[in-house]
């Protein structure tokens, strides 16, 4: 994404404003100040004071560029040079408490995924020190919008670096190809590597205790990263949250119909589908307690459904019928419907037809989520009811925010979601030890994070889910944990919480509450900073 250029005169009337009074044009070639803020915080009853920093760093396309480099960078060159080296100016929140000595006080990096999206999400809705108030699991009116204390934001456990990925929310590239340079699975993770040590550096950060917290893609991203960090440039991490998990794509189940033969979406995604029918009573035989359901549907999926799947075309009729009926139990599909779809329902054909009679599209991210389907006669799900109850009240919220309160931003257009570095994205990965040129097929990214854990056998892992998300279902999280390829004692280095939300946990307040608890402690008990992040 390139800034726009503007006459001379122009840019240098905006050079002219007060700090933080940057224009989108002026940023072309000059980068805009950071801007230094505080605020104060009360977290489940403790008030904090914080020092907020809104501001950019410039990462090189290489390792040799980035060491060139001064702090905060040099300026980038002109959209209009098509000879310059690419670069990225990544755009991140940092949030620190007060009076606090950076040794004793963990540092947390987190960030959204898509690819292509900004960390607005993580940001408004789980642990800034405001959070957006949304409707959970209905639509959320049209401004004016409400931003309220975050009384679980993550600042009372650590230190806070909220980054936009290159050409997302703030952070633009520049250069020769610069989206070829920074679009692509193993390009990006390098970016965010580098940003990391730049950021270390530029806060004299080195000796904290260090944390990931990537959502979605986001952990993908994060698989590669601790990797990265370790292998390449000497970083133990203390630990990696991973929230709404994807390591492996082939266990994506938004349309695994494209990919004949491998049938474990199906059998991942089920649990989902039932967790999903149950929230909305449409299951025909419906427990009174979900958990031990979804345990029985868990040992169905990888057993009888996994077998019935793998004999095709062989399959006996009886057997077709018989576990037929059994997914109409766990899905509330109708029979008929199921055997016409050869016993495999993907996503989307899954939420147009749940709620279909009622004309309602379940949501994809949260299926706690309805909305009117725009197309009652349509096979597949048009949109997502979630995005649309919610991408306002956060993405409205944000600019609002950073503007009024940070201070930065001013005539700069903040990008929540990119269409550009979607389409462009390279979606092709090099796993550790593999040979050159290989890529292995879909992205999985699972020797990464087992290579990281073995090269560093004290980082710890959490791993968070919500039962109610399509996008990254619970169970192909499970599933991967238990394919990482590790020895058994490293094993205990992993933990698994789940949650009675979707894909954003933090949009259900409760959830939001067990999250914030569940990192905090996962972050103190692995700090190595005995007593001296605890709270009275």
């Amino acid at each position: 994404m390139h800034a726009a250029e503007v006459p001379a005169d122009t840019a240098a009337k905006a050079a002219s404003k007060p700090a933080g009074q940057s224009t989108e044009a002026a940023s072309a070639n000059q980068p805009p100040a950071d801007q230094t803020t505080e605020g104060t915080v009360t977290v489940e009853g403790h008030s904090l004071n914080y020092e907020a920093v809104a501001g950019t760093i410039l990462v090189g396309s290489n390792d040799k560029q980035d060491a060139d480099f001064g702090m905060p960078g040099h300026p980038e060159p002109k959209p209009s040079d098509s000879t310059a080296t690419p670069t990225a100016r990544m755009f991140y929140v940092a949030y620190f408490e007060k009076d606090q000595k950076p040794d004793a006080r963990p540092v947390t990096f987190l960030y959204n995924g898509g690819p292509g999206s900004s960390t607005v999400w993580l940001h408004m809705g789980a642990f800034g020190p405001r959070r957006v108030v949304t409707a959970d699991d209905k639509y959320t009116p049209p401004a004016p919008y409400h931003l309220a204390n975050n009384n679980f934001s993550l600042l009372d456990a650590s230190d806070l670096v909220f980054i936009d990925a290159p050409g997302t929310g703030f952070s633009r590239v520049y250069g020769k190809d610069a989206g070829k340079v920074f679009w692509g699975v193993d390009q990006d993770a390098n970016a965010f590597g580098r940003f990391i040590t730049r950021f270390l550096t530029k806060y004299q950060r080195w000796n904290s205790p260090k944390y990931l917290f990537g959502e979605s893609y986001g952990t993908t991203r994060s698989a590669m990263l601790a990797y990265i960090l370790d292998n390449n440039d000497g970083i133990n991490l203390n630990g990696v949250v991973l929230l709404s998990q994807i390591l492996n794509f082939d266990d994506n189940a938004d349309a695994p119909q494209y990919n004949p033969g491998v049938d474990l979406p199906y059998e991942l995604v089920l649990p989902s589908f039932t967790a999903t029918a149950y929230f909305h009573h449409k299951l025909p035989h419906p427990p009174a307690d979900l958990a031990p359901l979804l345990k029985e549907v868990e040992h169905f999926a990888l057993t009888d459904y996994a077998a019935a799947l793998a004999q095709g075309a062989d399959l006996p009729d009886a057997t077709r019928q018989a576990i037929a009926a059994k997914l109409h139990d766990y899905t509330g599909l109708p029979v008929a419907y199921l055997l016409k779809a050869n016993l495999r329902v993907d996503t989307g054909e899954f939420n147009i037809n749940l709620q279909g009679k009622d004309q309602l599209t379940t949501g994809r991210l949260d299926t706690r989520f309805s909305g009117p389907s725009l197309d009652p006669l349509s096979e597949e799900a048009q949109y997502d009811p979630q995005s649309a109850a919610i991408s306002s009240a956060y993405v409205s919220s944000f600019n609002s925010y950073v503007r009024g309160t940070l201070k930065f931003g001013e005539g700069m257009t903040y990008i929540p979601e990119s269409d550009a570095v979607n389409e462009a994205w390279q979606m092709t990965h090099h796993p550790p030890g593999a040979p050159p040129g290989s890529s292995g097929g879909d992205v999985n990214v699972m020797p990464d994070l087992a290579a990281a854990m073995k090269l560093d056998p004290t980082m710890k892992v959490l791993m968070n889910a919500g039962y109610f998300d399509l996008a990254t279902p619970f169970f192909a999280a499970m599933y991967e944990m238990n394919h990482l390829t590790v020895p058994p004692d490293l094993r205990g280095n992993i933990q698994t919480k789940f949650y009675q939300s979707g894909h954003m946990v933090y949009v259900h307040e409760a959830a939001l509450k067990e999250l914030h608890d569940n990192v905090a402690a996962f972050i103190r008990s692995t700090s190595n900073a005995g007593g001296k992040i605890e709270r009275p």
